[in-house]
């Protein structure tokens, strides 16, 4: 006779407790929507420079209507982003968050964060569909707020750390770029990192590379504007066909878990590598083991793993799909097999984590 086993106690408060945060958290889904919206109808940047405001006032300077500018306003004082003086009936900005919401030079700079996220649920129902046959999704198959939200999320971080810590932390690998090095950057998107490079390293050469045409287009289109093209090119090609051989330098900026065939791409860079040559991988941060990535970052990464990245892997030959979140060993163990055999980590930040590989 089998015996009955009772069902587990229910807390009550406990209960409550995870339906209150399931409520915030339904708020903050909301928010991403929300904060592009703000982005692109310029409320943070009126806000910004205007001091408190109405919703008349806003409605009024960003040229849109005012239900949608009051309804806006107090969702965003609910959230904590903007203050509210209750006397006054006016919404403000504190500099902090004017900082991460309007200044795109700033390493804080938020809203590309929240257009790729926006982007890529935009595109969550081909992914549900996808995950119950195994099949992915190409990176080229989403919509436009993920190829641009990515940049914008990107470039922040590569200007305040490519040139300033990341390159230096290289070895020999500056003044090489100083001299003139021959530099190619894979799977480089819309180029920013290449249009950086370029800028920093004037003698030196930079050959950008991506699957994507669309992306392609705006990397040329980006170092013209920049003043560099006749130091870039750029080339539509997957990462394990990128022409040309004898860099000095090679890098792939959070670009390596999405691959198909991360090892193939790497037997790529091995020889087309000089035999001194480096090559800079820049992943997202993560540990080793699951555990270690339950963090808030940890989470938006494995998020953006189980919509964007995965199912990009797993469009493709091979679908290896590392994840966002694949940690040091799991890196090191791609590239070994592809026969390099110097292998560190050369800096960290709170987002990032940079490698030095070598033959």
């Amino acid at each position: 006779m089998t015996a009955v086993t009772s069902p587990p106690a229910v807390d009550g408060d406990v209960l409550m407790g995870f339906v209150f945060r399931a409520i915030d958290e339904v708020g903050a889904s909301l928010n991403t929507a929300l904060v592009v919206m703000g982005d692109r109808l310029g409320y943070y940047r009126a806000l910004a420079e205007q001091g408190p405001l109405t919703p008349n006032s806003l409605a009024h300077l960003t040229n849109t209507a005012e239900p949608y500018a009051r309804e806006w306003l107090a969702a965003q004082a609910a959230g904590g982003y903007l203050g509210y003086d209750p006397e006054t009936r006016t919404f403000s900005i504190s500099p902090e968050v004017a900082m991460a919401m309007t200044d795109e030079t700033s390493p804080a700079y938020l809203p590309g964060f929240f257009q790729i996220a926006y982007g890529t649920i935009r595109d969550a129902n081909r992914i549900f569909e996808a995950a119950a046959t195994g099949d992915g999704l190409g990176w080229h198959d989403h919509n436009s707020d993920v190829h641009v939200g990515c940049e914008r999320f990107f470039r922040p971080g590569y200007l305040a750390n490519l040139t300033a810590s990341w390159l230096p932390a290289l070895d020999g690998v500056v003044a090489k770029l100083e001299g003139g090095a021959k530099v190619a950057d894979m799977a480089c998107g819309h180029g920013s990192s290449s249009v950086l490079m370029a800028q920093a390293y004037p003698a030196s050469r930079v050959h950008g590379s991506d699957y994507h045409g669309a992306s392609i287009d705006v990397a040329r289109e980006r170092a013209q504007e920049a003043g560099v093209a006749d130091r870039t090119e750029f080339e539509v090609s997957g990462a394990d066909g990128f022409s040309g051989t004898g860099f000095d330098l090679v890098t792939t900026f959070d670009a390596l878990h999405d691959m198909g065939d991360p090892v193939g791409a790497a037997r790529h860079v091995y020889d087309a590598l000089a035999d001194d040559g480096t090559w800079m991988v820049v992943e997202p941060a993560a540990g080793d083991h699951v555990e270690d990535n339950f963090t808030p970052v940890g989470r938006a990464y494995y998020g953006f793993s189980t919509l964007l990245c995965t199912p990009a892997s797993l469009s493709q030959e091979v679908g290896l799909a590392l994840g966002t979140q694949a940690g040091p060993a799991k890196i090191r163990d791609v590239v070994t097999a592809a026969g390099f055999t110097r292998f560190r980590i050369a800096a960290q930040t709170p987002l990032n984590t940079i490698f030095e590989i070598r033959k």
